[in-house]
């Protein structure tokens, strides 16, 4: 069902409209949280809290953006002030020189080479990232948006997000280069 017409069921009451919206946006919403909020009882809450938001001012949405971006805006959001609430602040951002103490080694050698899936091990490296750098990074390359649409979700200037995505790349590369250089003493 085509956005504005969803949009317009739900504002005349449609609960099974309202259920649709839900079920077209839940993973975009279930990853904008998860990539913010670590703790899996908070992320579901947090989930049904942003469609509650997104139920509340979708009279106020206006389609001057889409509405997928519109609903990720409202869950990076909340996800974010949910972290300030409990003093977990996520503006701190390392200096250039101290960007390779975000990756932590948890896994022992073993582990990683035992790791056979490659997206599976980039996907552990992305998770080490500063909250900014990984969500910028997710949005452009797992949900395909473009550097004004992960603007306009974080609230980021483009320049702020192109930076935060070099860094990001920045960083994994290196820890791969790093994992690799490790293999290749065996």
């Amino acid at each position: 069902m085509e956005d504005r017409a969803l949009v317009a069921k739900v504002h005349q009451g449609d609960i099974h409209a309202f259920t649709l919206l839900i079920k077209q946006h839940e993973r975009l919403v279930a990853h904008m949280v998860a990539r913010v909020v670590k703790n899996d009882a908070e992320r579901e809450e947090l989930c049904q809290d942003v469609f509650m938001k997104v139920y509340d001012n979708l009279g106020d949405f206006g389609f001057n953006s889409k509405l997928s971006t519109w609903i990720a805006t409202i869950a990076y959001r909340h996800a974010i002030n949910h972290l300030r609430k409990r003093k977990m602040l996520t503006t701190d951002i390392p200096e250039e020189d101290s960007f390779a103490a975000y990756f932590v080694e948890s896994e022992s050698q073993e582990d990683q080479f035992m790791e056979a899936d490659t997206n599976g091990f980039v996907m552990k490296l992305v998770e080490h990232l500063p909250p900014q750098y990984k969500t910028v990074l997710l949005l452009y390359h797992v949900e395909h948006m473009s550097y004004p649409e992960i603007g306009e979700i974080t609230g980021m200037p483009e320049g702020t997000v192109k930076n935060y995505l070099f860094r990001a790349r920045t960083l994994l590369k290196e820890k791969v280069k790093k994992h690799l250089a490790k293999e290749e003493l065996l």
